[in-house]
C-alpha cells in the first residue's frame, strides 16, 4: 500500500497538470532576415492534443533583459490560463511567447537587426504553419508588459491589420522630452545600437524615433486604422513608467480612440504583473468571442 500511494499521487499530478494545458519551450524558428534560429516557448490549451479544433493566439512578450522562458518562469502565465480556462473564464487559447533579446521588438536604425520584420514575415506565419491556429485578425492579440509592452503597441499600431487587441502591462514609453533628456549612459546603453550611438538632445528625435514613437504613432495614423485594434492599458503607480502610460492614456482620449485604462497599486514587478494578467487574459478572451 505504500508503494501505490505514491504512484497514484504521481498520476493524480499528472492529469491535474495535464488539465491545465501542455507548455513546450526550447522551439525554435528558423529566420532568414535575422541570420539565424529564434527561440520560443509556446503554451497549448488542455484539449488541443485531443481535437482537431483551431484555436486563437495570444502573443506574449517578455521585458528587457528576458527572454522566451521569463512569463512562464516568473509570471506563471501558463498556470494562470490554464486555470482560467479550465473554469471557462477565458476561452482556450495559444499562447506564444518568443525571444527578442533587448531589440525593443523593432528594426535598427541602421537595418542590420530587423526583429519587427522577423516577428511580422517570419514568425506569425511560422506559428500559423507549426500550431492548429485560427490565422486571422480577428482571433490574434498581443500583449507583453515593460519592454514588451513597447512592443505589443508598437505591433499593434504599426499592423492594424493583423491584431484583434493589445494589452500592454507597464509599457515602456517615452514623450520626446523625456527621450532627449534621458542621462548619456543610459541612452547609449539601452538605446544607442537601436536609434544611433551617441545621440544627443533633439538629435535623437529623429526620423527613426518618430517611426517608433508609441505617442507620435497614435498622434499620426489615422483613428479608423487605430479602431481595429482594443486597447487594454495597465501601469502600477509605482511604477517609474507610469508618466509616459499617463500620456499614452491623454494622447489617446485626444484622439477619442476607445481604450481601457487602468492604474492599480504596485510597481515595476512580477507580483504585479502576475495579479495583471488574468484581467488581460479576459480582455483578450472577449476580443476573440463571436
Amino acid at each position: 500500500m505504500r508503494k501505490i500511494l505514491p504512484i497514484l499521487f504521481l498520476l493524480i499530478s499528472w492529469q491535474a497538470s495535464a488539465q491545465l494545458g501542455t507548455l513546450r519551450e526550447s522551439l525554435s524558428a528558423k529566420s532568414k532576415i535575422l541570420g539565424k534560429e529564434v527561440e520560443y516557448s509556446v503554451y497549448l490549451p488542455a484539449d488541443y492534443e485531443g481535437s482537431n479544433r483551431r484555436y486563437p493566439v495570444l502573443y506574449l512578450l517578455h521585458g528587457y533583459s528576458d527572454d522566451e522562458t521569463g512569463w512562464t518562469q516568473f509570471g506563471e502565465a501558463h498556470l494562470i490560463a490554464g486555470r482560467m480556462m479550465q473554469t471557462g473564464e477565458i476561452p482556450p487559447m495559444i499562447i506564444v511567447m518568443p525571444d527578442a533579446g533587448v531589440t525593443w521588438y523593432i528594426n535598427t536604425h541602421d537595418r542590420k537587426e530587423r526583429y519587427e520584420d522577423f516577428f511580422i514575415k517570419e514568425f506569425i506565419p511560422h506559428v500559423d504553419g507549426k500550431f492548429r491556429t485560427r490565422n486571422t485578425k480577428e482571433f490574434r492579440a498581443i500583449a507583453g508588459l515593460s519592454m514588451g509592452g513597447y512592443g505589443s503597441l508598437i505591433m499593434a499600431l504599426k499592423h492594424p491589420q493583423l491584431f484583434a487587441a493589445a494589452s500592454p502591462l507597464s509599457a515602456a514609453v517615452w514623450t520626446d522630452e523625456s527621450f532627449k533628456s534621458m542621462e548619456q549612459n543610459s541612452f547609449n546603453r539601452f538605446f544607442g545600437s537601436i536609434f544611433g550611438p551617441d545621440l544627443k538632445g533633439e538629435g535623437r528625435l529623429n526620423a527613426h524615433w518618430n517611426q517608433n514613437s508609441v505617442l507620435k504613432l497614435v498622434e499620426t495614423t489615422p483613428l479608423d486604422s487605430l479602431k481595429k485594434v482594443r486597447f487594454y492599458i495597465d501601469c502600477g503607480d509605482d511604477d517609474f513608467l507610469i508618466k509616459g502610460n499617463m500620456a499614452l492614456h491623454t494622447a489617446m482620449l485626444d484622439k477619442k480612440l476607445p481604450h481601457e485604462f487602468r492604474v492599480r497599486d504596485g510597481g515595476h514587478t512580477w507580483a504585479y504583473w502576475r495579479t495583471a494578467l488574468p484581467e488581460v487574459l479576459r480582455f483578450v478572451g472577449e476580443s476573440f468571442h463571436r
